[in-house]
Parts: C-alpha cells; structure tokens; sequence
C-alpha cells in the first residue's frame, strides 16, 4: 500500500511514517522543510521526502492521504486529495485504522506529564519481556526512534493528546485512539486556542473516558478534583493513585506511592506493600507519573511488578523533559519543555529538591496558553521554587496586546515577594543575563515549547567561553 503523508517532517506524523514504514508499506511525504534531525532520518527509513506543498505530489495516485494538523484547509495538496476523491485520514485516524485496531491501545491523557509518563510505561513493558508498540510525541532517550509497531495482540503505548486532529476533522486526537486502557494524570484547562473555556476542555476529557470499553481500565490521579470528577463517568474499572500527602478528598486510592529517603518510594497496591521503587527522574510529579506506570503496566499490561521495578533505574527519561545540556565550571544547564504555570512549578520544585547551589529559572512564554494572560497571576507562584527568575519576551506573535502576557508585571510581582526577578527585551538579552548570573554549582533551568532560539546550549556555550577567558 503507498501512503503518502502531508507535513511529513512533524513529529507525530514522522513518528506516524516510521510505523508505516515498519508495516511494509510504501511511503511518501512532503513538507515545507526537512531540516535535520527530521529529514535525514525520514530518509534514511527509505521514506520519498518531497519538499513543498504542491498538487503534482499526487500524481501517483496513492491508495491513502494522511493530512498533518499543520495543514490549513486552503492547502494545495490537501485540497488536491480531496478533489480527486483519494482516501484521506488524519493523523490519529491513520494510526487508529492502521495500528491500533489490530493492538490493545494504552492512552496516556492528561493535561500535564503525558510525554513522560508514556515513555516510561512503553520502556517498563519492554523491559519486562513484553513487545510493546508505541507512539510517542517527543525523543525517548532509551529507544533510537519515538514509535515501534510491536507484536499484534499485545499493548500499544500512545501519547493522547487533547489538540485537534485535522482541519477536516476539529476532535481530540485522543478520541480515536480505541482505547483499551488510559491513564488520566491531570486536568487543568489549556490549549486556549481549540477550546473556548474550561467546561469545554473538560468535556473533552469526560468523552475520552467514556469510550473507553466495560472490560478495560482507567488509572486516574486521586488528588486532582476534576480528574476525580470525570473518573466518576469511567463504564470501565477504575484505579485510582495517587502519593502520600495528595488532596485525594472522599478517595481511597488504590495504588499509593510513600515518599523514602534517597529518591525512592515505597509501592503501596490494594493496601499491601509491593517493593521499593528507584526514581528515575526529579519532583514528586514525575514520582506519581512513575506509580501510574508501574501500575498500568502490571494490571492492565500483566507484567510481573518486580521486573517493573526493577527496571526503573535504567530509565533516562525522554528529551527537554530534564535534560541535562551539559555543565561548566559546577554550573549545570537544563533543558525543560514546562509552558504552563503548574508544569513550571512542579518542573522547578523537583530540581529545588536536589539542587547544592542557587536555582536559575530561564522561561520562554510560546505556547498559546503561556503566551495569554490567562494565568497571569498564577506564574509569580510558578516560579517561587527558582532563586532567580529571567523572563524572555513572549514568543509567539499576533497576540493582541490586552491579550498578551506581561512579563515585567511578573518580574515586579516576582520582586515584591522578595525574589529576584529580570524581564528580558529580547532571547539575546536572557541568554547573557544567565550566563552572567550563574555561579559554581548553581542549576540553570531552560523552559519553552518552543525552540528558544537555542537559548541552553547557547547559555552553556557562554558559560564555557567565560571560563576559557577567565
């Protein structure tokens, strides 16, 4: 079968290709640009890169069109597929039709830690024997490529985002995903610029859990209410987890993670003690997206939960989530994905909890969330973890001005409180102030969606030039 992939060089619909590829077809793509890493990899999998959009990238007449949400609906090739009446799906249709139904779909949804939490429940299977498939939306630092098709029959990890799926089709991706299992993390309201308000974000999320079947399973956090709320509409068997110390309200979880000393937490399940359980990665987020691994993974997944814990030291996590840039003279730089203002916070007290030195926070406000003054008030608190904050300017354009987040007012809130706090006019201005501020075992950590201009590895190039020269 030749499929050909509309905004090939994306990372779902790469990671879309690679299985395709996996399962024997043939396929093309096309895309404004095939930049590396993305382009020499889609072409080393044997994949027809085409660049630009243009209607003669059908003149093979392929047996099946998938259309990348970076396609608007005046976009040539799309509206070429569509004339010529060839089969076209979305990106979640296209993996729905094409992988998941011969597989036991395992989503992970939520609003916060779902790139996480799903790279550790694919790396805990597969380390436990079982040939799991999946499908991620960042770089797995444990695997050489973000999707594998695994065996049939067996569990498929899939990231479930909440963001729409094609111009043609304006639902959740994670609403095509059959689920057989999911785990729900968090709900607080985001992508401002797909769902109008709240209660609409909400219901999309109530959706998801409904479809999931009678005989399937639901491991949701305890100490979120509103996750707690949507659990209640769950057909299926619901788990609830949660840590030591959660707001789990009327809730008894039933898989309990208890804080231990040196990075570890002792597994509670059903009331009885599993084992103690390494933790790969920092801040007691990251602890509970580790228990609603673990906990997925044995029940829904059947694996032995000792091999599961067992494996959890050899995790490295996925990349910008806590990555480690590099480190001159004591200073370490870090590369972090955090936008919105809990994910900052979280972000910034899992490093406040392991940090000798001072804790440089360097934040790029880019998503459309974090680019609004929707949560104005709730990032002076974000970055309360941080000794220092620097704040670059907002990075997305077109944002009306009464719309738009106001970095200075943060930075005076930030001081007020008796922090130290620095609105930067420009990415150039953050990156020399970081550099210039960092001291011998102090923590930089670098947070955006977006690129950020490169900023942590050129704050880690200046802190070795002034090392050179000092």
């Amino acid at each position: 079968m030749h499929v050909h992939l509309i905004g090939v060089a994306g990372t779902g619909m790469s990671a879309l290709a690679a299985l395709l590829v996996e399962a024997g077809h043939r396929v093309s793509g096309s895309d404004t640009a095939f930049d590396p890493p993305v382009g020499p990899y889609l072409e080393e999998l044997g994949i027809e890169c085409q660049e630009g959009w243009r209607s003669k990238n059908l003149d093979t007449d392929p047996d099946l069109v998938v259309v990348g949400n970076v396609c608007r609906r005046d976009n040539p090739e799309a509206q070429e597929a569509m004339s010529r009446g060839l089969p076209t799906l979305s990106m979640p249709g296209a993996l729905a039709a094409k992988v998941l139904s011969r597989r036991r779909s395992m989503v992970v949804a939520g609003t916060h830690g779902k790139t996480t939490t799903s790279t550790l429940l694919a790396f805990l299977l597969r380390q436990a024997g079982i040939d799991a498939g999946f499908f991620i939306g960042g770089i797995p630092l444990n695997f050489d490529r973000s999707s594998r098709l695994g065996s049939e029959g067996l569990p498929f990890v899939v990231e479930g985002d909440e963001y729409d799926s094609a111009f043609f089709e304006k639902e959740p991706k994670f609403w095509s995903y059959h689920p057989s299992a999911a785990i729900l993390t968090s709900i607080e309201y985001d992508h401002v610029d797909i769902y109008p308000n709240a209660e609409a974000y909400v219901a999309a999320f109530r959706r998801f859990v409904e479809l999931i079947p009678g005989d399937g399973w639901l491991f949701a956090w305890a100490g979120d209410p509103v996750v707690r709320e949507v659990a209640s509409s769950a057909h299926c068997k619901v788990r609830f987890y949660a840590l030591e110390g959660d707001n789990c309200g009327d809730v008894q979880p039933m898989w309990l993670g208890m804080p231990a000393p040196g990075g570890t937490i002792d597994l509670f399940g059903g009331g009885s003690l599993c084992g103690r359980a390494n933790l790969p990665l920092r801040g007691r987020y990251n602890a509970r997206n580790t228990v609603a691994a673990l906990a997925m993974a044995s029940e829904a997944g059947g694996a032995p939960l000792d091999k599961l814990i067992a494996a959890l030291p050899g995790f490295r996590g996925t990349k910008r989530r806590q990555e480690l840039v590099g480190i001159s003279n004591g200073v370490e730089v870090y590369d972090d994905f955090a936008h919105h203002p809990t994910a900052v916070k979280e972000t910034l007290s899992g490093f406040r909890e392991r940090v000798k030195g001072r804790l440089i926070a360097v934040f790029e406000p880019r998503s459309a969330t974090a680019s609004r003054r929707l949560h104005q008030d709730a990032y002076p608190d974000a970055f309360a973890p941080a000794d220092v904050c620097i704040l670059a300017p907002v990075g997305r354009t077109g944002i009306p001005a009464e719309e738009k987040l106001d970095t200075k007012a943060i930075a005076v809130a930030i001081s007020r409180r008796g922090g130290q706090a620095r609105a930067c006019e420009s990415v150039d201005e953050a990156v020399d102030a970081a550099a210039a501020e960092a001291q011998p075992a102090d923590t930089i950590v670098v947070m955006s969606n977006g690129r950020f201009d490169d900023a942590p590895d050129r704050i880690l190039l200046a802190l070795v030039k002034r090392r050179q020269t000092s």
